[in-house]
């Protein structure tokens, strides 16, 4: 990822994090049209998972540009047992759901140049968690 596309990534979400609650509505909506079956990897009250979701994507995107320390994180996220029974085709219908709640959010401002820096960012994160929840666990 590039500089200007980390900018990207951050300005826009920036931009749609104060309405957090209609993010993670938004978000679970699309995710669960898409794959009903995902709702099952969802237990509690998801109001608190959407606050826990928006948390951490900002926890995530603050931290693009030191992807030395935000990795190392998001491989640890890998290894939990939660993120170890998602089927690596979820990850792309996770993407797809992101996008499209991105795209609701920010409208006009979904320009292709950010889709692209959206695009590229998720990619990096979802193949990092992927290869650490296919990993061996350690003994």
């Amino acid at each position: 990822m590039t500089s200007e596309e980390i900018l990207l990534v951050q300005l826009s979400w920036r931009k749609v994090v104060p309405e957090k609650h209609t993010v993670a509505e938004l978000f679970y909506l699309k995710l669960f049209e898409l794959d009903p079956a995902l709702r099952t990897l969802f237990d509690g009250d998801l109001e608190q998972q959407g606050a826990r979701l928006v948390q951490m994507i900002s926890a995530s995107i603050r931290a693009l540009d030191r992807l030395d320390v935000l990795l190392p994180v998001i491989r640890e996220l890998g290894t939990r047992p939660a993120a170890r029974s998602v089927h690596d085709d979820q990850y792309g219908t996770v993407g797809m759901a992101l996008l499209w709640t991105l795209e609701r959010m920010l409208r006009a401002d979904f320009t292709p140049e950010v889709k692209s820096a959206w695009i590229k960012t998720y990619g990096v994160l979802s193949h990092t968690m992927r290869e650490a929840a296919l990993a061996p666990r350690a003994a």
